[in-house]
């Protein structure tokens, strides 16, 4: 089902559940709404779902440029209007989603039921670069413009389709010798995850990678980055909206205190380290975030948290 989200674009989105508060789901950086596939259905049993595919990216149209933080969180309040999905919100980001999620929180404060915050970047990180993740973020923008023309050529679709068929190591190999064996050690954040979906939704994935919108838009998502990031970092806390914050397995210290201060930012804040999981924690290990999603819609139907939010 797809709903028109801002202009003439229109956002994919998968819609379950009933009930409130309402889930919102928000996936990482160049992931779409599968990503939730592991996690959704069970949210939905409890409450009104839904994840959606941001512009350019998995099922949806693509948007206008650039692909701002900003941007991105008008278009999704639009779409919550016109979906018909109601406040009182929480908003479950990974990742890059996550940052979405923090911006879009503050912004709409007291329309917000909750946060779960999965495995999501500091903003201090992506505008006060450091001269590797300036290198990692121009090198990742680069390769995503070089797969725009890949996927006009049609190198992506055959990437596709030997991932689809579960030839991920030669789509790996592949995907290295086009992107000038700049892409080696990260082909994994593509290829890897769609492998511990269902069979019946891992064909869908890569479908994305053979069309010029998705990179486009990911190239545009991370040149924008230090703008948003800075907004995010400038922001102030949450107050006690109820909030998880979930970690990768074995954080480094300066991670793990990163971690613990994204906590502090409301005074009902619990921070839990997945046991197994890498960075992404929603197919890795989906019951954590299941049950630290339903942690959040518990408290969030409390008295004192439905008062907040009027």
């Amino acid at each position: 089902m797809a709903f028109a989200a801002a202009g003439r674009h229109s956002l994919y989105v998968e819609r379950m559940g009933a009930g409130s508060p309402s889930v919102v789901f928000d996936a990482a950086l160049g992931a779409s709404s599968l990503s939730w596939a592991l996690v959704q259905p069970a949210i939905a049993e409890e409450t009104l779902t839904l994840s959606y595919d941001r512009a350019g990216l998995g099922r949806s149209e693509a948007g206008p440029m650039p692909r701002t933080a900003s941007r991105i969180v008008d278009e999704l309040r639009l779409l919550l209007d016109r979906a018909g999905v109601p406040p009182p919100f929480v908003l479950v980001g990974h990742s890059f989603g996550g940052m979405i999620s923090r911006l879009f929180a503050s912004r709409y404060l007291r329309e917000m039921g909750g946060l779960v915050l999965v495995d999501v970047p500091d903003a201090r990180d992506w505008c006060e670069m450091s001269p590797e993740n300036r290198k990692k973020l121009e090198t990742g923008a680069w390769l995503a413009r070089r797969g725009a023309l890949a996927a006009r050529l049609g190198i992506a679709r055959a990437v596709s389709w030997m991932a689809r068929v579960g030839a991920a190591g030669v789509a790996r190999r592949v995907s290295t010798s086009v992107s000038g064996g700049v892409l080696r050690g990260q082909a994994d954040h593509l290829i890897a995850p769609i492998q511990k979906l269902p069979p019946e939704l891992r064909r869908l994935a890569p479908q994305a990678w053979v069309r010029p919108k998705f990179y486009e838009a990911l190239a545009s998502q991370m040149e924008n980055l230090p703008e948003g990031a800075a907004e995010i970092a400038g922001l102030d806390g949450l107050e006690d909206l109820p909030l998880v914050v979930l970690t990768a397995t074995n954080p480094s210290p300066r991670r793990l205190r990163q971690q613990e201060e994204a906590t502090r930012l409301s005074s009902t804040g619990v921070h839990r380290i997945a046991r197994n999981s890498g960075h992404w924690i929603p197919v890795d290990e989906p019951e954590l975030v299941i049950e630290s999603v339903l942690e959040v819609v518990r408290q969030a139907r409390s008295p004192r948290t439905q008062a907040t939010a009027e």
